[in-house]
């Protein structure tokens, strides 16, 4: 609802929009600045024909009444129609999916599947040379943003002032239809290397130093002395006694960090490497009032979020037998 009253009332909707575009055609009469539509109405613009674009838009009904009509469409999933797509907002958000889908996805595999490792052998060597190196380039890592990576990254190896390794734009090449199946599969893999590694950099230190402390706190407490001093060693009280419980706090964090990456997808990132996705939709839709976008794809990632933390609550229980949802008397 808060939402709902911020978007549609401030200054600039698509009525005005659609005026000024009117007026600067010559159909209008005398052509206004922006803000002048905005804020005066439409001057110079007949009553019918004013009340045909309010229609066309819907913005004929009191706001109550379309905010709880847009309530009983949303429970039906359905999200109308973008204001200047002229397609509806389910198709745009689904033709938009394969970007982010691409980038959020492979970007997830390839943090977790370094940072959980890397976490491991800091546990391992805490206060090693290694353990103060790798700190400190994740670190560097972590402060460097996505979008200035990405730049230097095309520059470096993009066909800027040095190497020409990597595409610079899309998921694809323009031949992508006529190569083979498997060359297909390189194609698209080699394009999303630059925008893969730029938006995963700046993720390693946060699952690395969750990782490393979440095994320190596992390896300093009684049980594990007690495995050690049975005779244990080292590899067989890591791997089968503290891992699982080590990996409770990443693993009940997948499911809403999968969701995250794969929807969420970096706007600069995407602008960088001229990939259109759903990050670049809800931007180019909010500078636009294009009103059924932004609120259909803040209502899509309300019920992912919502799902996500769903899953996380379930994944505790499947992970560590001592948690439970029943009652305790």
């Amino acid at each position: 609802m808060v939402s709902f009253i911020i978007i549609q009332f401030v200054p600039g909707g698509p009525v005005e929009q659609l005026i000024n575009e009117l007026a600067h055609k010559g159909m209008a009469g005398e052509a206004g600045s922006f803000g002048k539509f905005a804020y005066r109405g439409a001057t110079g613009l007949d009553a019918q024909r004013l009340a045909e674009i309010r229609t066309l838009y819907g913005f004929d009904k009191p706001a109550a009444e379309r905010f709880f009509d847009m309530l009983w469409k949303y429970a039906r999933f359905d999200f109308g129609e973008s204001f200047f797509h002229h397609r509806s907002v389910f198709s745009l958000l689904v033709s938009k999916l394969p970007v982010s889908i691409s980038l959020g996805g492979w970007s997830f595999l390839l943090i977790y599947t370094v940072s959980i490792p890397l976490g491991i052998c800091k546990a391992v060597r805490d206060g090693s040379r290694f353990d103060a190196i790798s700190s400190i380039v994740l670190l560097i890592g972590y402060a460097i943003p996505g979008f200035v990576l990405g730049l230097l990254l095309l520059v470096l190896f993009g066909g800027g002032s040095f190497l020409n390794v990597f595409p610079m734009r899309g998921l694809t090449s323009d031949d992508w239809g006529s190569l083979s199946w498997n060359g297909q599969v390189i194609d698209y893999l080699w394009h999303l290397v630059l925008p893969v590694v730029a938006s995963s950099v700046s993720g390693f230190a946060v699952i690395t130093f969750l990782t490393k402390n979440s095994f320190i706190e596992e390896i300093r407490k009684q049980y594990v002395l007690t495995a050690r001093a049975k005779g244990l060693d080292g590899r067989t009280v890591l791997l089968k006694h503290v891992l699982r419980n080590a990996m409770i706090p990443l693993v009940t964090g997948f499911p809403a960090a999968f969701i995250g990456m794969f929807f969420t997808g970096s706007l600069l990132i995407e602008t960088t490497f001229s990939l259109d996705g759903l990050g670049l939709l809800s931007y180019e839709s909010v500078l636009r009032r294009d009103y059924p976008v932004v609120l259909g794809t803040l209502y899509l990632y309300t019920l992912l979020g919502l799902f996500a933390k769903l899953l996380s609550d379930l994944s505790y229980v499947l992970v560590d037998p001592r948690i439970g949802f029943e009652t305790v008397s």
